[in-house]
């Protein structure tokens, strides 16, 4: 299959007038120039990379503002209590439901690969299904059924808090030892190992989650080849009570604990030091930022600048789901830091272009946290996942090539993403699911 564009965004900048062919399971066969123009429409880009997904929350999404002043001060933990009552109370029906239209909807606005942090494993009376990936299936006949790339991150859950004993309320998460959680991890592989679009990956839910020395067991003695995610110093009362219970902030006692990697994916890291996101960079791990989210819940703000210039690269997801516009992220992320460093050069790089750096980090530690093996955006050998840009847009149409990724990542809105190629096929164009290109 043949797939036409005026121009499509590799690493090193735009590629006008190229024609890419895929096999019938949408490995790319070849990227050439095109000497045909005829068919030549639209403009592609690196399909998006959502690294940090809670499905279930997506029914709740936006549904968690009345704010009860009497009760004191709303926050995150507040936010929690709201979450724990919908967690108790869907099947897996429900689950599988809420799973694939959110999934449908991250199609149809960018993502081609979602990083699912899966931890709603057992039933409403926290005991395990006969199958004990029943939900973990549940999300890849989701993720199947909208036609999205899913990573699957079973997450061990284990405490209720630093030192603390689960909470009743905590009990359809709960592995109760490493040896329990191996065989979830386990069953899971072999669950994606079924499915063309899934794979499998590990994930720690926080310090006050596991027992620390269960963190590090984890990390050293499951899936060495497979990506690793954890919750890390998303609030204040986290990193205040891992002092007091471990002796140094979240993000300090993880790099001085864990042998970490370029494999290591840290969610939030909202409270955190420079020298500790320097620390983060030097050892190459990739931090997951996730701006609608955090503003939302009141998390905090990723010091950005500062690891960036030390070489990290972060990577976007959509967390609780209050947001799903991968470019309204980007600008969420972007514009946080320049309210808090009043400047505009966030996205410093390679390229002078803000989206384009933005887009390459953003890429780069998408197929970490996904544990993808690909350098490239569109590269031969690999598959065909783009978020096509149309290009009849009077704001497109009068844009130059140099500026055409800032106009989309500043400027554009829902209806700028005419369609999303997965694995060679576009899922969605003008709310149809159709394949897309000349046979």
């Amino acid at each position: 299959m043949d797939f036409h564009f005026k121009a499509i965004l590799q690493s090193d900048g735009w590629h006008e007038n190229v024609k890419i062919s895929t096999d019938k399971k949408g490995i790319i066969t070849s990227i050439e120039s095109s000497v045909d123009s005829e068919g030549e429409s639209d403009y592609a880009i690196p399909g998006f990379r959502n690294c940090h997904s809670h499905a279930f929350q997506y029914a709740m999404a936006g549904l968690a503002e009345r704010h009860d002043r009497s009760s004191g001060r709303d926050d995150f933990w507040g936010w929690r209590n709201t979450m724990y009552e919908l967690a108790l109370s869907l099947d897996p029906d429900q689950v599988e439901a809420i799973a694939t239209m959110l999934y449908s909807e991250l199609i149809r606005l960018g993502y081609t690969h979602v990083c699912e942090f899966h931890y709603l494993h057992h039933d409403k009376d926290g005991k395990p299904y006969s199958n004990p990936v029943e939900m973990g299936e549940r999300l890849i006949a989701a993720a199947e059924t909208a036609g999205i790339n899913i990573t699957l991150l079973p997450v061990f859950y284990q405490k209720g808090g630093f030192g603390k004993d689960p909470l009743p309320e905590q009990r359809r998460f709960i592995s109760p030892d490493l040896f329990d959680y191996a065989s979830l991890l386990q069953h899971t592989i072999d669950a994606c190992s079924k499915s063309e679009l899934a794979s499998a990956g590990i994930a720690v839910h926080s310090l006050r989650g596991v027992d620390s020395e269960d963190v590090v067991r984890t990390s050293e003695e499951l899936g060495a080849n497979l990506p690793f995610h954890i919750h890390i110093s998303e609030q204040i009362k986290e990193v205040e009570e891992c002092v007091e219970r471990l002796g140094a902030r979240p993000v300090e006692w993880f790099l001085r604990n864990v042998n970490v990697s370029d494999r290591f994916n840290l969610v939030h890291a909202t409270h955190v030091t420079d020298r500790e996101a320097r620390g983060i960079a030097k050892k190459g791990a990739n931090v997951v930022l996730c701006p609608s989210t955090e503003g939302n819940l009141g998390d905090g703000i990723f010091p950005l600048r500062c690891f960036q210039e030390a070489g990290g690269l972060w990577s976007i997801g959509t967390d609780s789901h209050v947001g799903l516009n991968p470019f309204e992220e980007l600008r969420l992320l972007d514009y946080g830091q320049r309210l808090t460093t009043h400047r505009r050069d966030t996205f410093t790089g390679e390229s002078e272009s803000s989206a384009e750096n933005a887009i390459r980090s953003a890429f780069l530690a998408g197929v970490r946290a996904t544990g993808e093996k690909t350098s490239e955006y569109f590269e031969v050998g690999k598959p065909l996942n783009a978020c096509v840009i149309r290009d009849d847009h009077p704001l497109i149409e009068a844009t130059r090539l140099e500026s055409l990724a800032d106009r989309i990542v500043y400027a554009s809105d829902v209806t700028w993403v005419k369609g999303t190629v997965v694995n060679g096929k576009l899922r969605i164009e003008n709310d149809r699911e159709r394949e897309m290109g000349n046979s």
